[in-house]
């Protein structure tokens, strides 16, 4: 099985426009109108978090990479 097959496969496995409204009225039915902000809000947070610790792994291994190369020019 290649990844040719796989794709058309999981795109049309995705929600369309009826099963996301649906998908959101169940959001707001268990939510509830006050609380869907702050779960937004929480949700951004994280988001935020993670794309921050990410970015900083990337700068370690940058500079991990750039290290031996200083060290050996010298």
């Amino acid at each position: 099985m290649t990844i040719l097959n796989i794709v058309p496969n999981v795109l049309m496995s995705m929600p369309g426009g009826t099963e996301m409204i649906m998908i959101l009225l169940v959001v707001v039915v268990l939510f509830g109108g006050k609380k869907i902000p702050e779960l937004a809000k929480g949700l951004g947070k994280g988001m935020r978090d993670f794309k921050e610790a990410k970015d900083g792994i990337s700068k370690d291994i940058e500079n991990g990479m750039k290290e031996p190369q200083a060290k050996a020019a010298e």
